[in-house]
């Protein structure tokens, strides 16, 4: 069993650092795509002419070099292993290549692994790769644009109410109640900050996010996974040194503590447990 449960996790780790190597596409020219659809819908509702770009989306153009636009050969592709090779520089113009392309996909496989050990080959460690790859995807691209595209937390949340429906991981209507009571409590916390400051604390992208981790984990997790994410948020800050003056991306925050509780779960209830016992308030 053992040896299964390590040949199976080691599949899982050569899997995420392939998925890894697409997620730095997403990463990178999502927020691009965004950015230009954005631009195309201002001008049109301005009834201006539509510039006609070049066709830019998650396959074309292909891989190139953003200094000297030298295309990637496939050997050059290879996840991790070019990277070692090429040692981190473009293999036309020498330029170093940032290092978070190997972090990803080194990430990715590690995450991957770490699901497929926790959860075995089964539908449920299915549902967490998915899960883990949006959540990884989401993390970056809020750290560098303080954007959390409708175009994966949207869908990210009705796979987390599917999931549910099949695996019955957790009960649906706990499900239901997680992806509302998710966005509620986010919402209302910007609406009451907006009030007392004129200023917005977090962005409706925070408010989706937290939704689809309700829909996956359900409304008891989210207080915990709230205050985890404030843990994070702390010692990140802290780490980076950002200034006060300076917003900070909440979503990364938020999707770390979010794969921490779904990987530690059956821990986090037996905690919980224990402390309300504890406390007076369990039987």
């Amino acid at each position: 069993m053992l040896t299964d449960t390590l040949f199976f996790s080691a599949v899982a780790l050569i899997l995420g650092f392939a998925v890894g190597s697409f997620l730095n596409v997403v990463i990178y020219r999502l927020p691009i795509m965004m950015e230009r659809n954005w631009q195309t819908e201002a001008r049109m509702a301005l009834q201006l002419p539509v510039e006609n770009s070049t066709r830019f989306n998650l396959c074309v153009p292909p891989s190139a070099c953003p200094h000297c636009q030298h295309k990637i050969r496939w050997w050059q592709n290879i996840p991790l292993l070019s990277y070692l090779l090429l040692r981190g520089r473009c293999a036309a113009c020498a330029v170093p290549i940032s290092p978070r392309y190997f972090c990803v996909e080194l990430l990715t496989g590690l995450a991957f692994a770490a699901v497929v050990w926790r959860y075995d080959v089964t539908p449920v460690a299915a549902g967490s790769i998915i899960l883990t790859a949006a959540l990884i995807a989401l993390t970056f691209i809020d750290a560098d644009t303080q954007l959390l595209p409708d175009q994966i937390t949207l869908p990210l949340l009705w796979l987390g109410l599917l999931f549910n429906w099949y695996c019955e991981f957790i009960p649906l209507s706990a499900a239901v109640w997680g992806a509302a009571l998710g966005y509620l409590s986010l919402w209302s916390l910007f609406w009451l900050f907006k009030l007392l400051t004129g200023k917005d604390g977090m962005g409706y992208g925070d408010f989706k996010l937290l939704a689809a981790l309700g829909a996956w984990m359900g409304a008891s997790a989210l207080p915990l996974i709230v205050f985890m994410a404030a843990i994070v948020g702390i010692i990140a800050s802290v780490i980076l040194k950002v200034a006060r003056s300076q917003p900070m991306a909440f979503g990364p925050a938020l999707a770390i503590a979010g794969w921490i509780v779904w990987m530690a779960n059956s821990q986090i209830n037996q905690l919980i447990h224990w402390w309300l016992r504890l406390s007076g308030f369990g039987a």
